[in-house]
């Protein structure tokens, strides 16, 4: 986001910064007690799930990681993942380079509304369900009606279910955001971070939690230091964020609905938009590949292109509206200056 970081936050690192930059003292294993705490009294006391013991917490680098980890002891390479396409770009390349092929579970434009809709597929072939929720990159927020019906296809397949849920903060009124393990907590690994809410990409802290026993097993069972660990700033930040940063994301919330808004009125009629309902993406319809390239040579427009979202992103951009308002203007102006 195109915001400076939280107060709060800026104050957790400053202070480490003059305390102690050596070995913290944690001494449990596999994530930080100040972390795990946070999580839990944060996805508690937020969206009303209590995530199990301590002990099926672990903290990785990113979500990125977590994901590979996960799939390396869970698939073989060949099996098959459902994910809801078009998918987060970075997971794409995941899965590609795991070729761990995708079983799409595609959006569909919602004729009886303005959103995006997923019919689920016979998921008899995958492996896993990787869920991204809320969704990226059309930003949806998924319903309890939907995540029943996936929660039914996975328990009827035996499907291990991978919930990345880092955009649970980014949800708009009136709509809410439902952990998937809450509907389903033994198939379900929840993977989080404060990265995107708060702005803090480069800090490097996730959590993931393991409500798959088999998965954890195997995970645990790696030697320690393998698959690597949060650092201090990351957990800092993290921590201070998920306690202290509220009032904070309560103005930028306001900032984002503001221009999520803003972008419905003023994108020019060729592009299609339909509002996110949760997010600081907006998934653009240009009609026609190749749309980032052009806007990027013609306008100097940098959007993400649809393609790197596999299946069903060909004639999308994908734009990031997490900025000031005239720095929006003056990128919507230029868009509307290249004819689709």
């Amino acid at each position: 986001m195109d915001f400076p970081v939280a107060p709060v936050i800026r104050e957790a690192l400053e202070r480490r910064i003059v305390t102690d930059l050596g070995y913290p003292t944690w001494d449990e294993q596999y994530a930080p007690a100040p972390l795990i705490e946070a999580f839990a009294e944060r996805s508690e006391g937020k969206y009303g799930w209590r995530p199990s013991g301590p002990d099926r917490v672990r903290a990785f680098s990113d979500l990125n990681q977590a994901l590979q980890v996960i799939l390396h002891t869970t698939t073989e390479p060949g099996d098959p993942v459902a994910v809801h396409t078009p998918a987060y770009n970075a997971f794409v390349a995941s899965l590609t380079e795991m070729n761990r092929p995708i079983l799409p579970i595609a959006a569909q434009a919602d004729t009886d509304g303005d959103g995006w809709r997923f019919e689920v597929p016979d998921l008899a072939r995958a492996k896993v369900l990787l869920l991204v929720n809320p969704h990226n990159p059309t930003g949806r927020a998924f319903t309890r009606a939907e995540l029943t019906e996936l929660a039914e296809a996975a328990e009827r397949h035996d499907l291990v279910v991978i919930s990345d849920e880092i955009h649970a903060d980014l949800v708009y009124e009136p709509h809410r955001h439902i952990p998937f393990a809450t509907l389903l907590p033994e198939r379900t690994i929840t993977l989080t971070s404060a990265s995107k809410a708060f702005n803090l990409g480069g800090v490097r802290c996730a959590v993931a939690h393991f409500g798959h026993e088999a998965t954890r097993k195997a995970v645990w069972s790696a030697p320690k230091f393998l698959y690597g660990e949060a650092n201090l700033f990351g957990v800092e930040a993290t921590v201070a964020a998920w306690r202290h940063g509220e009032p904070w994301l309560a103005e930028i919330l306001g900032l984002l609905d503001r221009n999520r808004r803003m972008l419905a009125e003023r994108l020019p009629a060729g592009v299609g938009y339909r509002v996110p309902e949760a997010t600081y993406l907006a998934w653009l319809d240009f009609g026609r590949p190749g749309a980032a390239e052009r806007l990027e040579r013609e306008a100097g427009v940098l959007l993400s292109g649809g393609e790197q979202f596999g299946p069903g992103g060909e004639n999308f951009a994908r734009l990031n509206f997490a900025t000031s308002l005239p720095v929006l203007e003056e990128l919507v102006g230029r868009i509307s200056s290249v004819e689709f």
